[in-house]
Order: C-alpha cells, then structure tokens, then sequence
C-alpha cells in the first residue's frame, strides 16, 4: 500500500514541533532553578558581608574602649597616688572625718579638770580603779594607727563605754559629747562589752573554791546563817520587743525583758551569772537549765566539795546556797519555810535568819543597775547582745567592790519610767519532802 508523502512529512513536522517544545520546557526549567540558586546564594553572600562587616565593628569599639578604660585607671591611679603623697604630709587629716571640735575639748577637760567626784559620778569609779580596767582590757582595745587614719586611744574607747553604761544617754547624745560618730559609739560600746564579758568574766565572776570558799562561809556564818557560800537571786532586764516571739519575752507586769540569775558572795560580789531566758520564764526553770544546777547534779547533788559538808543528828549537811521560795528545795539549794500560819518558832527563827543572810543578792542586785543604770532602763539593743552587756556590768560591779568604791546614794533615784519589778512566784516542787531533813538539822544549828 503507497503512502501519501505529503501525510508522512506533516507528521515529521509534528513530531519536530512536539520534541522543540519538550525541549523548550525543560530549558525553561533549567533556567528558573539555575535563576533561583543564583539569587539565594547572593543573599547569603550578602548577608555573611554584613555579619563580617558588624563583627569588625564591635571588636574595633571593644578595643576602644579597652584602650579608654585601661587609660582611665592609669590616671585614677596617678590622682590616687598624687593624693596619698599629699595626705602624708598633711598632719590634721581633714579630709578623712567630720569636724568635732567639741569632742576633744570636752575629753581633754575631762581629762585635766574632773576632780574623784566627778570623776566617780560620771564613770562610776575612782581614776585608779578606771586606770586598771584599762590595763585589763587594753590589747583588746588597741588598734594599729594607719597612712589613712589615728585611731581613737584605748582610754578613750572605754571611757565612751563606761558613760553609756552609767547614764540613759542614747548613742545619739554620747556623740555629741565626745565628738565622734553614732556608729563609732555603737561600735565602741560592743568591742569594750566584749572584752568584759569574754576576756575578763571567767577571772572576776566564778563560783568560790579554797580559802575564798571558807571566807564565804565564815561571811554567811557571821550574818547568822552557817555552811551557806552564796545566795541566788532573779531579776529582769527591761528590753524592747524583739522581733521573734515578743510574746515570750512579756513578764507578767506586761513588759518585755530577760532573766539574770546572779549567785553572790557575802561581800556583794557575784560570783555567778547566768542571763538571756524570755522574761514570762518562772525562775525555777531558769535554774533547772543553768550551768550550776547541771554542775550540781552530775556531782550527786553537791555543788561545793563535799570534804566541806558537816553532819549533825546524823544528817549530812553540804555547802549550800540560799534562795526565796521561787527556787526549788535541793540538797545544795536551800529556802524558807512556807504555810506562814503553820509556823512554829524554830522555823520562823530559821526564816528569819535565811532571808537576812539572803539580803547580800538583793542588795548586790540593787547596787548593780543603781551603778549602771543601762540596766534599769529599756535597752533599745539587740537582744542577743543584752546578755554581753549584763555580764560586762556584773564584772564592773565586782572590779569595783572589789577595789571598795564609793556607792552613792543618788545612784540607786528611781528613774521616773523604771518599770515595777515581777513578783516572785513560789514553786510548787514535789521533791521538797526528800530534802527537809538538811533544812531540820540546820535548825538545829541555829
């Protein structure tokens, strides 16, 4: 069969045109991928310029301003230097504290023109007994003089604490009359308590032993009360509610204050001390958690050698200590009769006898916030450092007994805000019965 060429070439020619528009699309589609990857490459490699081009820029700043800051030390230092050199050589060191003129003339006054009496009324004590408290505390109070300041003397540091301690004054009121700061008075106060309370505590408060334990029998003897070496007492010390549980601190005549427990001798030296228990803490719990009633207990209810007891009726009597009927009744603890209806004579004779020998801590007690009157007012301190500050004022008060000072009768005025002591409660102590028969054969002494 022929085939009719013209049919032939038509379909040549549409097979042609079909492979050129095959052909046309996919260069088309290579076109536009080759166009794509050509511009996303280009805004990568712009965008890598500029992130060059930025970080080039901050580190050429950091280096400016290294180079600024490194140069600005440089002339600190030399201004410093410069500074130094001519402070050195500047004797009055103005440009280091606040102008006082008041205060060095008040002290060299003080210094030069107090007479004993004034001396005593102000520092409650002589000249020579204030000259060795300082001998005592003064490597504790030194401090080294430096290019930058002159430290205040030791004599001064203890004078500005002993002031605190006799009058009311704040530490407002103190700065002003000795011409340093509020917060060098604070500071002044804090290192002279603690070189009281710390260094020196353990050598003048300490419970008798030896010939100072005869000498305090014999004391209490000569006072109608025998084989007794000390009598105990409670009092408060008024403070400002703390923080923490304020509550516990309220005493029953509804201000806040602690619990000093003081020991003292026949000669109205304390010769133990124990302070910081809330106030709304019976006195009977005080003693059960002080050292000496531990001290006892562990020594078989003896808190003085045993060598000293003496036996009458066939009853053991040891060195003891007397208290009022706040205190339990305890083998070296001894108290008075209650029941005051039920008195006989023996027993009244021996209450007599115990409160008159028990008079030396009340009478200790009184001379001690009469001497140092921080004690009988509120003391607007910390509450954990009120017991350094009592402990610091006990150590005074047998440094000064100890030297025979002058207590004076002004002294012991009553402030007109002085809050009422809390009355005594009487302790309901169910091991009395146990300890009677000490207190029957001391009777029998009497």
């Amino acid at each position: 069969m022929a085939v009719d060429p013209d049919v032939l070439m038509l379909q040549a020619v549409k097979m042609y045109t079909t492979t050129l528009r095959v052909q046309a699309h996919f260069l088309g589609m290579v076109h536009d991928f080759m166009m794509r990857k050509w511009t996303q490459n280009s805004c990568e490699q712009r965008v890598r310029a500029i992130r060059n081009a930025l970080k080039e820029k901050l580190k050429r700043s950091r280096e400016m301003f290294e180079a600024e800051r490194r140069a600005d030390l440089r002339c600190r230092r030399r201004r410093r230097l410069l500074l130094v050199s001519q402070f050195a050589l500047v004797s009055d060191r103005k440009m280091w504290r606040r102008e006082r003129p008041h205060g060095p003339v008040f002290w060299s006054n003080v210094l030069n023109n107090f007479d004993e009496d004034e001396w005593r009324g102000h520092f409650r004590m002589s000249r020579a007994t204030f000259d060795f408290v300082l001998e005592l505390v003064e490597p504790q109070l030194r401090r080294k003089t430096t290019n930058w300041r002159q430290p205040l003397e030791p004599r001064l540091r203890l004078a500005i604490a002993l002031w605190w301690y006799a009058t009311p004054c704040e530490y407002r009121s103190i700065s002003c009359i000795f011409g340093v700061g509020v917060a060098t008075v604070c500071v002044l106060v804090r290192q002279v308590t603690g070189a009281l309370s710390r260094a020196l505590s353990k050598r003048f408060v300490q419970l008798p032993s030896g010939a100072r334990l005869q000498e305090a029998m014999h004391g209490f003897a000569e006072r109608g009360y025998p084989m007794c070496a000390g009598a105990i007492h409670g009092t408060h010390i008024p403070i400002r509610p703390p923080p923490e549980d304020p509550l516990a601190y309220s005493n029953q005549k509804g201000w806040h204050s602690i619990v000093l427990q003081a020991v003292v001798d026949h000669n109205q030296c304390f010769t133990d001390v124990y302070v910081g228990w809330p106030g709304r803490t019976h006195d009977a719990q005080v003693l059960a958690n002080s050292p000496i009633s531990r001290k006892a207990e562990d020594q078989g209810g003896y808190l003085f050698p045993r060598e000293k007891s003496k036996t009458v009726n066939g009853v053991e009597i040891p060195v003891h200590l007397i208290g009022d009927q706040a205190y339990p009744l305890r083998n070296w603890l001894m108290k008075g009769f209650t029941n005051h209806h039920l008195f006989d004579q023996r027993q009244q004779s021996f209450n007599l006898r115990l409160n008159s020998a028990r008079m030396v801590v009340e009478n200790a007690l009184r001379r001690l916030k009469g001497r140092w009157r921080c004690l009988a007012k509120r003391l607007d301190i910390c509450t954990s450092f009120v017991s350094d500050v009592v402990v610091a004022c006990c150590v005074l008060h047998n440094i000064c007994e100890i030297n025979k000072e002058h207590f004076l009768p002004e002294w012991n005025t009553e402030l007109p805000d002085l809050p009422e002591e809390p009355e005594r409660v009487a302790n309901q102590d169910a091991q009395a019965q146990s300890h009677q028969a000490i207190r029957e054969a001391i009777m029998s002494l009497l």
